[in-house]
């Protein structure tokens, strides 16, 4: 059933009063009138500012007001004072049902009872819920939901009628451009959609597929003010990731999972990944390059900024969060160390109260119950800190482990990181630099080429080499220090997680 069924269906049953959840007071009112056209019932609205008006009523227009009902409590005696079959719409009564107005939620009960015999219905129209204690039982709260693509499709299509007969303004859109732009317009109100549209036209003098970036930047405006998540713009791609050429593989399957064709073939949103695997090898790295090849807002979740100093606070903040992203679908959630974010969830009871256990509750209830488009990548490098439940089948697609590049992985690593500081990678001899970095992670290789340019550069010359080699006889890698955590790591890994590197049916290349 959608909304606006759903909403006529409560009208029709005579609920008394419907909270309805949104952000969108026009788009919400616009429906209300064309239901209440087909139940032949009149409209009114209400506002702090206005009173009680006819629907639709000009700011202005001050003859059509009735006089004396800016007041919540005058507002509702007008409401039973209305003989007539009705809909009053009050936009933004949340203020009043506090316990300082404890009148006006005496008022609304006793109202409620009135209208059950009425043809008369209340809506309360807020984008936040604030129900008192004393009203549950009386009111129904709906969901308004964001726009759909074929309501942004239609906001498009009068826009580029609108801009189409000026000559300056270039409208390229091709049935992919129109794809892009709409996909990543999903999220946004018709408002925002709207304000984002006509600030690319403004800006660039053209709408086009090319321009998703400028709709991530009206996004980030959201996530900004939630201030619990963290947009990261990243310019990151696969490009500049080394191997891994099973999970670039796996990824690059799903890039379309998300799209409209996706949708009609019968594809459902894939859910997310598990990293897990050795420092500096390129986990993180990986989750900003899917952001960037699937032209996706990455949000980076933040465990520290989840826990709060209040009881119920920081469960509160992760459902907020999670909220916040679910708006901005769809889009990827990078949760980087999860191991660390929900260490100690199993001995929470003791050391936090269960602060933590309760936190890491509520996030993989989510993960298991999710429906929004919301893709997680989730990193760890520490498997004995993560809790069981994290790895059952159904919170993520798929577990996949990051060891140590191979000897043709750390090829590939030497020539991305020569090219990206302007070096031509055949002049190096590569083959030598990988037999010289065996169990050198890719982080290790990258560090040990900027001590070899910072040698080169002290002795006036070209960086050669012999530079690098010098440098990663230096240096002594995380695999030495760490050997035994790391045997323990693959070990666990053989069987319960998929290689990002080496398909299931090949045995692993000489490292």
């Amino acid at each position: 059933m959608n909304f606006q069924t759903e909403l006529e269906t409560l009208i029709r049953a005579r609920y008394p009063i419907l909270y309805i959840i949104s952000s969108e007071e026009m788009r919400v009112q616009e429906l209300v009138l064309e239901i209440a056209q087909k139940r032949q019932k009149k409209v009114f609205e209400w506002s702090y500012s206005t009173g009680i008006v006819p629907a639709g009523t000009s700011i202005q227009s001050q003859k059509l007001r009735v006089a004396g009902t800016k007041g919540p409590l005058a507002a509702l005696d007008q409401v039973i004072e209305q003989v007539e079959p009705a809909i009053f719409i009050f936009k933004d009564f949340h203020p009043f049902l506090t316990k300082s107005n404890y009148a006006v939620t005496r008022k609304l009960k006793e109202i409620a009872l009135h209208l059950k015999n009425s043809f008369k219905t209340i809506l309360l129209i807020s984008p936040v819920m604030e129900i008192p204690t004393e009203l549950e039982k009386e009111i129904t709260v709906l969901n308004h939901p964001l726009p759909a693509r074929e309501d942004l499709s239609a906001l498009l299509d009068r826009i580029m009628a609108e801009v189409g007969q000026f000559k300056q303004v270039k409208l390229d859109l091709d049935d992919a451009g129109r794809e892009r732009l709409l996909q990543a317009a999903l999220g946004l109100t018709l408002g925002e959609a709207e304000n984002v549209f006509a600030k690319i036209i403004v800006k660039e003098e053209r709408l086009s597929g090319d321009d998703v970036n400028e709709v991530f930047a009206e996004k980030q405006q959201i996530i900004r003010k939630s201030g619990l998540l963290e947009y990261y713009a990243t310019n990151e791609s696969f490009a500049n990731v080394g191997g891994l050429a099973v999970l670039k593989e796996w990824l690059s399957k799903r890039a379309v999972a998300f799209t409209n064709e996706a949708r009609e073939f019968g594809l459902p949103p894939p859910k997310g990944i598990l990293m897990l695997g050795v420092q500096g090898c390129g986990k993180s790295l990986s989750a900003k390059a899917v952001s960037n090849q699937w032209q996706l807002p990455l949000l980076r979740f933040d465990m520290g900024r989840m826990f709060g100093s209040f009881i119920g606070s920081s469960e509160e903040n992760v459902r907020r969060a999670i909220a916040v992203a679910e708006s901005v679908a769809p889009a990827i959630l990078w949760v980087d160390e999860i191991d660390k974010a929900f260490a100690g969830s199993q001995s929470s009871g003791a050391a936090d109260g269960g602060t933590t256990a309760r936190v890491f509750g509520t996030f993989v209830t989510w993960l298991s119950e999710k429906t929004a488009p919301v893709f997680v990548v989730a990193t760890a490098n520490d498997i004995s800190q993560l809790p069981p439940e994290l790895l059952r089948k159904g919170r993520v697609d798929e577990i996949f482990f990051v060891d140590l590049p191979r000897r043709d992985e750390r090829l590939e690593i030497f020539c991305i990181h020569l090219r990206k500081r302007g070096r031509d990678a055949a002049q190096f001899d590569l083959a030598a630099l990988a037999d010289a970095s065996s169990n050198f992670s890719g982080a290790e290789i990258e560090e040990a080429i900027n001590s070899a340019l910072y040698d080169a550069f002290d002795a006036h010359g070209q960086l050669t080499t012999q530079h690098v080699l010098t440098a990663l006889g230096q240096t002594v890698p995380l695999a030495k220090t760490m050997d035994e955590q790391i045997s323990h790591l693959r070990s666990w890994a053989e069987g319960r997680a998929r290689n990002a590197s080496v398909p299931r049916d090949l045995k692993a290349n000489p490292r």
